[in-house]
């Protein structure tokens, strides 16, 4: 496997630390509040992360699928609700382009935005009867073709950063095939409703529903189903999963962090000296960062292999085991950190009680783990 060179590192790392600093600052009050951070947002918008995963044609970054794990971990570790609201973008504009399969034209439109004044997109495809879209099925939401475009109706549920977007990709039943149609944000029939209220995890990433009513999409603005190759097929899964490992996985180290310092700062009276010194301590601390290696790595040499192979069907199931590792490692250390930490890791002044409740949300995006173990399951009953 080849390493990055250190210049892009340099530059990844100049473009998240940043980024990350103002994620990490907004986290706490965020998720307190339960609202989307508006400074946070912005500092997305300002930074050009909008532009990472755009190709260099059209003024973006151009990072491989690879060097969006590196920086999407960044994110992750500072604070998963925004983190999120920058993969989705990233992950969207990431697989469209490496796969060609929106009309150029409309990929250039929305592309162009993000590296001009950091636009953010997201797919919404998730509905109250849908569920995931990843299990199959018609979306109940529906586009009529009338003279010059068509026209949505719909609700579309779990709508990560809903009211930052500039552009909702949104799937659509047209006539028995799925189409995606781009609807510009503030287009007259759109209505986000604030929906996403007690949620027990990622109370700060604006994961509203969105209605239409009567919307109105431009035959420009339109994206036509393709059957393209299944390695073509496959970009917009490797995209999504590995924008999912990595945020996550950045909760996990985020969990590590906050108990190793914890356990620095910790000085029992009855010790004398801090609870880091204790052997308890050093291997339930030990046991977290061997979670976070194993998953790093399966992620890494997965979104590795990828990058410098090109989009491969069969390079999926390691995708996807990457996400079922990194995502059940966060749980697991923010778990164990809960537990070594004791009452503290109960109150809001470690922030391990909150990473411990982002954490719970990574296990719910696609693929389930079922299907990830089948889908290695068969491969490695079958091998090619």
């Amino acid at each position: 496997m080849t390493a990055l060179p250190s210049s892009r590192v340099a530059q990844l790392q100049d473009l998240t630390a940043p980024l990350a600093r103002v994620f990490r600052e907004e986290a706490q009050a965020a998720d307190r509040q339960e609202t989307l951070s508006v400074r946070g947002v912005q500092a997305l918008r300002d930074s050009g992360y909008a532009a990472l995963t755009v190709p260099a044609s059209l003024g973006g970054l151009g990072a491989t699928l690879h060097e969006f794990a590196l920086a999407q971990e960044d994110l992750g570790r500072a604070d998963a609700s925004l983190a999120l609201v920058a993969a989705m973008n990233a992950h969207l504009l990431g697989s469209a382009g490496e796969a060609g399969t929106w009309p150029p034209e409309v990929y250039a439109r929305v592309a162009r935005a993000s590296v001009t004044r950091g636009a953010l997109s997201n797919s919404l495809a998730s509905e109250p009867d849908l569920g995931s879209p990843s299990r199959g099925g018609l979306p109940r939401t529906t586009a009529r073709r009338v003279p010059g475009g068509w026209v949505l109706n719909g609700l579309k549920t779990w709508s990560t950063g809903s009211r930052a977007l500039d552009f909702m990709v949104v799937t659509a039943d047209a006539g028995g095939e799925v189409w995606r149609f781009v609807v510009e944000a503030g287009s007259l029939g759109v209505e986000v409703r604030d929906t996403w209220r007690d949620a027990l995890t990622l109370r700060g990433s604006g994961s509203h529903d969105v209605a239409f009513r009567d919307v109105f999409v431009p035959d420009d603005l339109s994206v036509p189903p393709t059957r393209p190759g299944a390695d073509m097929q496959a970009c917009s899964s490797a995209w999504f999963w590995t924008a999912v490992a990595a945020t996550y996985l950045g909760v996990g180290q985020a969990a590590l962090d906050a108990f190793a310092g914890y356990a620095h700062a910790r000085v029992p009276t009855a010790l004398g000296a801090p609870i880091s010194t204790l052997p308890k301590v050093q291997q339930a601390a030990g046991q977290m960062a061997l979670d976070l290696l194993a998953a790093r790595a399966a992620l890494h040499a997965a979104a590795l292999a990828w990058s410098e192979r090109g989009p491969h069907a069969d390079l999926l199931p390691q995708l996807a085991g990457a996400k079922l590792l990194c995502t059940n490692a966060a749980v697991s250390v923010t778990d164990l950190a809960l537990r070594a930490a004791g009452g503290a890791s109960l109150t809001a002044d470690l922030p391990l009680e909150r990473l411990f409740r982002d954490a719970r949300a990574g296990i719910t995006h696609p693929p389930a783990d079922d299907q990830t173990l089948t889908l290695l399951g068969q491969q490695a009953l079958h091998p090619a």
